[in-house]
């Protein structure tokens, strides 16, 4: 990374080693990036040890966070961000950037917290990180530049795919690829059993729902077709797709899921609204 923010101090510190944080690290280091360039904040000792095992990566305080990275990634769960965020203001300075991976949370919390200036890009990733195959979707705030984005976007890259998009619609992603998956793991577990009430073996039936959606993503992002075109393809004029589409369509499937996501987008703006003012 070349962006005046991280030349001089270029390790990255990830503030919160869940899930998210370490399958983040992970991906920084198979990326290229030193055990060395890295750091990690953890509560817990216990925890904080295994990954340092694991992967040579000092655990820090945040005020050495905050001190010697060039680029802070906040990765702890919102309702546990005040106190972060008490820890930061004294210690972080205008030429560190914060990037944010907390849901709901708006840039304009941080900037109100932080010292004036400092810039802060917004990022809704989703659990996929962890096997390197996340969907990120990255936003400004108000101090926040291209080159603080084009850093962003390389972090992230190690992970996973990454867009831009403006705050305003990160509730939005929040609802559609941020629990998306969650949706696709309701989905095949449904079709799992399924299978079961139909007769076939548990793990049969987890084999071939688990390669079809391997199959049928890979087809989504490989052949650039529209996925009404792919389901055409299968759907053969009064056979079995057609009767199975009949069924979800009479019992609302498609209206259920259009009414999920727009509940789970109003859940991401409330959860953002506690925290815009005060």
């Amino acid at each position: 990374m070349t962006d005046a923010t991280t030349a001089d101090r270029p390790a990255i510190a990830v503030l919160g080693a869940g899930k998210i944080g370490e399958a983040l690290l992970s991906g920084l280091l198979t990326g290229g990036r030193r055990a060395d360039e890295l750091m990690f904040t953890e509560r817990h000792r216990e925890r904080s040890g295994e990954l340092t095992t694991r992967y040579g990566i000092r655990g820090v305080d945040v005020a050495t966070a905050a001190k010697e990275a060039g680029v802070l990634i906040v990765a702890v769960k919102p309702q546990d961000i005040d106190p972060v965020l008490d820890e930061l203001a004294p210690a972080v300075g205008r030429d560190t950037l914060v990037v944010s991976l907390c849901a709901g949370l708006p840039t304009s919390l941080y900037e109100r917290r932080l010292p004036e200036g400092v810039p802060v890009v917004r990022v809704m990733p989703n659990t996929p990180m962890v096997v390197g195959e996340a969907m990120s979707a990255i936003s400004p705030g108000r101090h926040a530049s291209a080159a603080h984005l084009e850093t962003v976007e390389q972090v992230l890259g190690t992970v996973g795919l990454v867009v831009r998009v403006p705050e305003s619609q990160q509730d939005a992603v929040t609802a559609l690829s941020g629990s998306g998956p969650a949706y696709f793991f309701y989905l095949v577990e449904a079709m799992i059993d399924a299978g079961i009430l139909l007769g076939l073996p548990r793990a049969v039936a987890e084999k071939l729902i688990i390669q079809s959606a391997v199959g049928a993503a890979a087809m989504l992002a490989r052949t650039g077709e529209h996925p009404v075109t792919l389901r055409e393809a299968v759907t053969s004029p009064a056979g079995t797709t057609i009767m199975a589409i009949r069924e979800l369509e009479n019992h609302g499937v498609r209206a259920a899921l259009l009414a999920a996501i727009e509940a789970a987008r109003d859940r991401s703006e409330e959860l953002g609204n506690a925290h815009k003012t005060g």
